[in-house]
């Protein structure tokens, strides 16, 4: 059962399609049409639809903007529900609506579910509706990395546990190593570092600062400096509040107060609000009388010795020098100090941490080449029953005598890890280079594909690939674009027949030159240019019955009247709707 399926898509200004609406069969859907007619822009604009590049040369001559409108019917709860509500997009009737806008100058907006999203999610929900496969999807198989990707995917669990411990300790490894190198080849200006933090410390060591003492020491600088005006003002506040001892007729404040105060204890019973303002003077009279002694007190011990000022002046110097290159003040030095420390007691553990990191680093490795061999072995195993479900394919895509295989390898590096007894190369992938190799007939030994496979092969080989993964990894909708290239005759037949097995299974859109494919559509299209050279909404239409047989006529002989030619276009229906 189909999962998604991609109902229509209306086009309107993207090259030479002026305005045209593509409805498309939940099964298998061929689009056809003369050379340069368009049906590579159903291609094109499916691939807007999934979050695609998009080049403002596609937009139609004259027209402002190129607009691609797609409806997907999803089942609730699927993953690209899920990821689309979050989003903010709502389901119309079942299904997502999808549009993309791509402008003159280049400017591109996305819409999903009536709500304005980024490009960026519109990829992301690619991944689990459309699997898109043209000519650069065949150059993309091409690559060793392609191909290992196709096998570990075909796989499954059993390399993706593997694959996952591998990756996790090759990424720890990769750390690892990292902080390595740098300990090591940074040893001289880590060590120049050290001697520079070793001198400050000693410096403030040798100082002994402590936490205020800057403060501290200015103000018994500042007292220091003015001790004898400030001896000269205590005495003149302590006479002018106890009175002067070589003046006795001298009025003091003191004398004044407890004079007030026995005028007023005299006749305090007699008034309460009296009694009160007494013993408030009382009070000040105590008060003069602790100050007068504090100021005493002051005068005797102002210490107005200049060798005590001098060596103050000597200690903040050395605080200062300080101040000066480790902290605004003493308090930021010592932190400074602290700090230093801390650091000093890291670089002075280098030679440890080098110890840990080096013997890490050789557990790492010891590790990962066992991961790496599982990844192997794991790996190994699949490409067996890979290259077997892909041989049974071709043949019955006409390539009978056709055997696939795969070599799996290492490259010898010493540097490497150890795999089986040998010292290879790695990467985050493993140890394993993967190549598909192609024997196209008894006799013929393995050869890459790429040296072993001609155009048609490539693309039969290719279309096996992706009927073995429908059984193991489906994708809702598969989109190929004439990926029977190339190819002709029986082996076109038997593509057709593919196409329509895989249609069972998934929703399957090719655009085709071949009537030997189209013949197995369960729903042929046709693309198809007015007299001015576009395409209008007429111009994409569904073939039924004569108009199909005249449509395959064509494309077996060039003559849609050809009697001939529509004998052989009504067998190919027949023997397809047979097979079906």
């Amino acid at each position: 059962m189909v999962c998604s399926v991609l109902e229509e898509m209306r086009i309107r200004s993207l090259g030479v399609i002026d305005d045209a609406v593509v409805e498309l069969s939940p099964g298998f859907t061929a689009v056809t049409g003369e050379t340069g007619a368009g049906k590579t822009m159903v291609v094109t604009s499916l691939g807007l639809l999934l979050g695609g590049r998009a080049d403002p040369a596609l937009v139609r001559i004259g027209a402002e903007k190129a607009v691609v409108e797609g409806r997907v019917a999803v089942p609730a709860g699927s993953a690209a529900v899920v990821r689309a509500e979050e989003a903010g997009a709502e389901l119309d009737d079942g299904a997502l609506l999808i549009s993309r806008t791509v402008s003159a100058e280049g400017r591109s907006r996305a819409h999903l579910g009536g709500r304005s999203v980024p490009v960026g999610l519109l990829a992301e929900l690619a991944d689990d509706l459309v699997a898109v496969h043209g000519q650069t999807d065949q150059q993309g198989l091409l690559k060793l990395s392609r191909q290992r990707q196709a096998l570990d995917r075909y796989a499954g669990d059993a390399v993706a546990v593997p694959l996952a411990k591998y990756t996790a300790a090759y990424r720890r490894l990769r750390a690892v190593s990292a902080e390595l190198e740098e300990i090591t080849t940074r040893a001289r200006e880590r060590a120049q570092e050290a001697d520079m933090l070793r001198f400050g410390l000693d410096e403030i060591a040798a100082v002994e600062p402590r936490a205020g003492e800057d403060a501290e020491l200015a103000e018994e600088a500042e007292r220091l400096g003015h001790a004898e005006a400030l001896a000269s003002a205590a005495t003149a506040a302590h006479a002018a509040l106890a009175g002067n001892p070589e003046d006795p007729e001298g009025i003091d404040a003191t004398t004044l107060v407890a004079g007030a105060h026995r005028a007023l204890e005299a006749v305090r019973s007699h008034d309460p609000a009296l009694a009160a303002l007494a013993d408030r003077i009382g009070e000040i009279g105590i008060l003069l009388g602790d100050v007068a002694g504090e100021l005493a007190g002051y005068a005797d011990d102002l210490d107005a010795d200049p060798l005590r000022l001098a060596a103050v002046e000597e200690r903040r110097a050395a605080l200062t020098a300080l101040t000066r290159k480790y902290g605004e003040d003493v308090t930021a030095v010592l932190a400074w100090a602290e700090q230093a420390a801390a650091r000093l007691t890291e670089l002075d553990g280098d030679d440890e941490r080098i110890e840990e990191l080096t013997a890490e680093r050789d557990a790492l490795r010891a590790e990962l080449g066992g991961l790496a061999q599982a990844l192997t072995d794991a790996r190994t195993e699949a490409a067996e029953r890979f290259a077997a479900a892909v041989t049974a394919e071709l043949a019955s895509l006409a390539m009978p005598h056709a055997r696939v295989s795969f070599d799996i390898r290492q490259t010898e590096d010493p540097e490497g890890v150890e795999v089986g007894g040998r010292t290879v190369a790695y990467g985050p992938s493993g140890a394993d280079e993967v190549e598909l190799l192609l024997a196209p007939h008894p006799g013929a030994p393995p050869r890459p594909i790429a040296k072993g496979a001609s155009g048609g092969e490539l693309s039969r080989v290719m279309l096996a690939v992706e009927v073995v993964f429908a059984g193991t990894d489906p994708v809702p909708t598969y989109l190929f674009d004439e990926v029977d290239a190339g190819v002709g005759g029986k082996a076109a037949v038997e593509i057709g027949r593919r196409l329509a097995k895989l249609a069972k299974t998934a929703q399957v859109v090719v655009v085709t030159h071949l009537p030997q494919v189209a013949a197995f559509a369960d729903r042929q299209l046709l693309v198809e240019k007015t007299n001015d050279g576009s395409v209008t909404r007429s111009g994409v239409k569904v073939l039924e019955g004569e108009e199909r047989v005249r449509e395959l006529s064509r494309m077996l002989a060039g003559q849609e009247d050809s009697e001939t030619a529509r004998a052989h276009a009504e067998e190919l229906l027949a023997t397809a709707r047979a097979d079906l």
